[in-house]
């Protein structure tokens, strides 16, 4: 399974940024599918994740309101819409996915996941 992330750039406080991340699974739509970050110096976190059919999610207490995951089953492609960004988003963003959590759950455990795209980089300036 390859995921390809994309979107990431530098934007000024307040700014807002979409994420795409495509998946080459063919079992896209049954996978959860998470976003997390990775700030210099500090460990992985915990951003977003999307059940199978989109209708739960889950946030970080950080982005809850200002970031909205959602998916299309049909492109095998999940996005992060990130409005009112913070110096403190500064991070490379992954996308990940998990293909063992059952339909109509979440999971914000990264040791669930069990692909990972490359990574992309987003910027806030203040």
């Amino acid at each position: 399974v390859q995921l390809q992330a994309s979107g990431g750039g530098m934007v000024q406080a307040g700014g807002s940024l979409r994420l795409s991340c495509a998946s080459s699974s063919p079992t896209f739509s049954r996978s959860v599918m998470g976003w997390f970050r990775q700030a210099p110096g500090k460990e992985r976190e915990f951003v977003a994740a999307i059940s199978w059919s989109g209708y739960r999610t889950q946030y970080a207490a950080s982005v809850k309101g200002r970031f909205t995951i959602s998916r299309d089953n049909a492109e095998n492609t999940v996005y992060l819409a990130m409005n009112s960004l913070k110096p403190e988003d500064t991070a490379l963003y992954y996308c990940a996915a998990d293909e063992e959590t059952v339909s109509g759950q979440v999971t914000s455990a990264l040791q669930r996941y069990d692909y990972w795209g490359q990574g992309t980089q987003v910027t806030v300036s203040s």
